[in-house]
């Protein structure tokens, strides 16, 4: 197939590779001209993906035109981002091409990012792929497995069949909603879990923290409409353990720069990069009131981020909460 990767940071880079191993015809597009340049130079993506070589006939172009020849077009765009690209695709997008997205998080306005790229692209099959699938391993063809969710079976399936080979193993799954909400809402616990790891108050704490945080996860999700049993898979569970314990987290790490007693906004400037949790945490943390669910730990880091709250003030506030029973959802 014909395929286009809207959006050439580590996992853009990472798929691009994977489907050109699986024979497919992918071209990368990056926004920014200079870092096309650069990576045609260096022959790899020094800025995301260092160390791994890109094949010399890869395509890697600032221009979006392209979109128009493509079966399928890929969104690898952070979550904010997501908006703004699909408005500069549409004009180029035949209704007959498939749209995957691989972005993590919640719109700005609180909407999932399939209700982003549908509203303006509704006559088209849609799909997502997600779960535990860091872009430096994908990269270097380390065992990965992953879920793929849309708007009807068929394009799962074809989705399946284009990205699965003996080191990405992909399932299907019916519960798109669940799967768009795990993946969002994990990056928030992932900060959490670094900021614990910054405060060195211990693997319990952290243990503790992964899973109420799926237990909030599972609340939320199910309160949304999701099925719950969908947060125990690799879109829930699978991915949050990756990405609240390996240091290829970006999540992970700006949480434990954080819990040092670093300003979050001078973490991410310094980090050069999208830590989707920060915005997940501001849009999750309406959604949870808009939905009447309570998410103490999202509550938590939404206060230390944007309220001046400490880390150690946010880790009291949970630690003393009154006491109650064991709920899930």
């Amino acid at each position: 197939m014909r395929i286009k990767i809207l959006g050439a940071g580590g996992w853009g880079t990472a798929l691009a590779l994977l489907l050109y191993q699986n024979g497919h015809n992918v071209s990368l597009w990056s926004w920014d001209p200079l870092h096309v340049e650069k990576m045609l130079r260096d022959g790899e993506n020094k800025d995301f993906l260092p160390g791994v070589q890109l094949p010399p006939d890869l395509l890697v172009s600032p221009h979006m035109s392209g979109v128009a020849s493509a079966d399928m077009v890929v969104f690898a765009v952070p979550s904010q981002a997501v908006g703004q690209v699909v408005e500069q695709a549409k004009q180029y997008i035949n209704p007959k091409t498939v749209i995957v997205n691989v972005a993590k998080g919640f719109y700005s306005d609180q909407r999932r990012l399939s209700e982003v790229i549908c509203s303006c692209l509704p006559d088209n099959h849609f799909a997502v792929i997600s779960g535990p699938s860091h872009a430096e391993e994908v990269a270097r063809n380390l065992p990965t497995t992953v879920v793929t969710a849309g708007n009807d079976i068929d394009t799962c399936l074809l989705v399946q069949d284009i990205f699965m080979n003996n080191n990405f193993r992909v399932y299907t799954n019916n519960d798109l909603l669940g799967v768009e909400i795990g993946g969002a809402v994990k990056n928030i616990i992932a900060l959490g879990s670094g900021i614990i790891d910054g405060l060195g108050i211990g693997d319990n704490a952290k243990a503790a923290l992964m899973t109420r945080g799926l237990a909030e996860i599972v609340r939320l999700g199910t309160a949304m409409g999701a099925s719950p049993g969908t947060f125990t898979g690799l879109a829930g569970l699978g991915d949050l353990i990756v990405t609240c314990t390996s240091y290829h987290s970006r999540n992970f790490r700006a949480g434990r720069e954080i819990g040092k007693g670093r300003p979050w906004n001078q973490v991410l400037e310094d980090m050069n990069m999208v830590v989707e949790g920060v915005y997940a945490t501001e849009v999750t943390y309406k959604i949870a009131q808009r939905f009447n669910v309570e998410m103490p730990i999202t509550e938590q880091i939404y206060h230390l981020l944007y309220d001046g709250r400490s880390p150690k003030e946010a880790m009291w506030a949970l630690m003393t909460r009154s006491k109650t029973a064991e709920e899930i959802y």
